[in-house]
């Protein structure tokens, strides 16, 4: 039989990235409902962002659980299962009457759904199926979830204008379900049960047995972590990343920008371009990720998005006026190219560990941003505008600049995480 040309990591990889991009849908939906849902229900914006809150806290806490489940059960069973409750939180919302349910559906359900193909997701992947081009993939898939978020808007805008909330969030679950089948037939688990070396490699390497509870290993990769300098430089940095993206611009965007006139539907569509360029920008990340020192990207990519949030309370117009649209392209290329550097220096630091302790580094980034979207909507219903949340966040950007330029390069002959056997069982331990 004749090899395909074409190694089946690139295959893999374009599946993970329609999966990324099918739940998306729902995470976009937060900026253009805050008003539709408050006009209705009349509940106030920080009820209705801290379901939010919940949502993003839950997408980022499951994180490393779920790159553990992975390991445990496949990769393709656990997607699969997290597109279904995607879909299903999405489509019980349109019976909902309280604020708990709310809470419930929006916050719980999608957010354990949504959280169970996070960034851990491209962790697992690209740790799994590359060796060549692991910065580069990690960008495209990276950009898949965030740029199919924001890319969604529009069609979310107009939905709910024309045809109401509830219609656009069907539309959302349809979305989620149609990508399961995709995922079932498609996405596979390692190289080696094709036969075939990662891509970049020259040997198959037979997949690790999973020893131990998926949650033992969570638990575990944190309490090893959390003894070290390196996670609490990378934790504190994308925490902060969390809250000035998710949590504070993809929430709180649409209604500034219609606090000062501009229609939801325009705000919508920049916050869609934000997404366009974050395609470019994420991509350009993992192509120098591959070749400069992450750390030094981290600090230029947060130090730049605070210049940028600090400027921003004077832009906002009733249209959408050419300093806008500078931010916009300028944001846009920075809103997650955080991601492929952090994952790097994971796994530099953490060995094959790496991608269930950036689950947790990502959980620290979901952290930020639930904080964000509820103190936002709190400053909002105060003070009577977003004035303060962005200067705010431009602060914090700026240091997490320094936080990231505080890590220091390990050495080549300094070990990473070790597992060592001890007393007839595994201990994780750091060594150096």
């Amino acid at each position: 039989m004749t090899r395909s040309r074409l190694h089946p990591a690139w295959l893999v990889a374009a599946v993970a990235f329609v999966a990324l991009v099918g739940a998306a849908g729902f995470r976009a939906t937060p900026g253009v409902l805050l008003h539709p849902l408050h006009a209705e229900f009349g509940w106030p914006l920080a009820t209705i962002s801290a379901a939010v809150s919940v949502n993003l806290l839950l997408y980022g806490l499951t994180a490393p659980f779920a790159a553990a489940l992975m390991d445990r059960f496949g990769i393709r069973r656990v997607v699969a299962a997290a597109l279904v409750l995607v879909a299903v939180g999405s489509g019980l919302t349109v019976g909902m009457t309280e604020s708990w349910q709310l809470l419930l559906c929006w916050g719980v359900l999608v957010g354990l759904g949504t959280g169970s193909m996070a960034l851990a997701f491209v962790a697992t992947v690209t740790g799994r199926w590359f060796v060549k081009r692991r910065g580069l993939v990690t960008g495209v898939l990276t950009a898949g979830g965030a740029a199919g978020q924001l890319v969604f808007l529009p069609l979310l805008a107009v939905l709910v204008r024309d045809h109401g909330w509830r219609t656009a969030a069907l539309v959302v679950a349809g979305g989620a379900l149609a990508v399961v089948p995709l995922v079932v037939w498609l996405l596979r688990e390692h190289p080696a049960d094709l036969g075939r070396p990662a891509y970049g490699a020259t040997e198959v390497v037979p997949p690790p047995r999973p020893e131990g509870g998926a949650a033992a290993r969570a638990v575990g990769a944190l309490a090893a972590a959390a003894r070290t300098r390196p996670f609490w430089l990378l934790a504190g940095g994308f925490a902060i990343c969390g809250a000035t993206t998710n949590g504070l611009v993809g929430t709180h965007f649409v209604p500034a920008a219609h606090d000062h006139g501009m229609p939801e539907t325009t705000a919508a569509g920049l916050l869609a371009l934000v997404g366009l360029f974050d395609i470019a920008g994420s991509i350009a990340s993992g192509w120098l990720t591959d070749r400069v020192d992450a750390r030094l990207l981290l600090g230029a990519y947060y130090a730049l998005r605070g210049a940028s949030l600090l400027v921003l309370p004077s832009l906002f117009a009733g249209s959408a006026r050419p300093s806008m649209l500078v931010f916009i392209v300028f944001y846009g290329l920075d809103w997650v190219a955080t991601v492929p550097p952090t994952v790097a220096l994971c796994r530099e630091w953490f060995g094959a560990s790496g991608a269930v302790v950036f689950g947790w580094v990502f959980a620290a980034h979901q952290f930020g941003a639930a904080l964000a979207a509820t103190g936002a909507g709190l400053v909002r219903d105060r003070l009577g505008d977003y004035a303060t949340a962005w200067y705010v966040a431009g602060a914090l950007s700026v240091g997490a600049a320094g936080l990231s330029l505080l890590l220091r390069r390990r050495p080549a002959d300094e070990p990473a995480f070790a597992l060592p056997v001890v007393a007839g069982r595994r201990a994780w331990s750091y060594r150096g």
